[in-house]
């Protein structure tokens, strides 16, 4: 078993996946919450191994710390957490494909310039 005071940040970064007892006590939850926010929040998705044991991604690990922090600390509902997750997803993407057009814009100036 994993003990709380053991993990931290380097640590999370290290670990490519966690069993459901090393994020229950990371994200200070029971197991069983952890399989209840499965059904709710359809971006936790752990993995499987051949004998049903779930394994979680770093980024799993990351977003259940998140949710627990909307639901524990914000005082968020469910939906209201799905909700903030799901638009702050939305101006994520919106902002890299923003930042796709600079990229793509510059580099048009660019040959543009060269062809002048």
């Amino acid at each position: 078993m994993v003990d709380k005071k053991c993990i931290n940040n380097k640590e999370l970064q290290d670990k490519l996946y966690f069993k459901v007892g090393e994020v229950s006590l990371i994200a200070d939850v029971p197991s069983s919450v952890l399989r209840f926010w499965e059904t709710q929040f359809n971006r936790i998705k752990p993995k499987r191994t051949p004998s049903g044991q779930r394994l979680y991604r770093r980024k799993d690990v990351e977003l259940i710390l998140e949710i627990r922090h909307l639901l524990y600390e914000k005082k968020f509902t469910i939906p209201g957490a799905i909700q903030h997750i799901n638009n702050k997803s939305v101006k994520q993407k919106n902002n890299n494909i923003s930042g796709k057009f600079d990229e793509i814009r510059i580099e048009l100036e660019k040959i543009r310039d060269l062809l002048t």
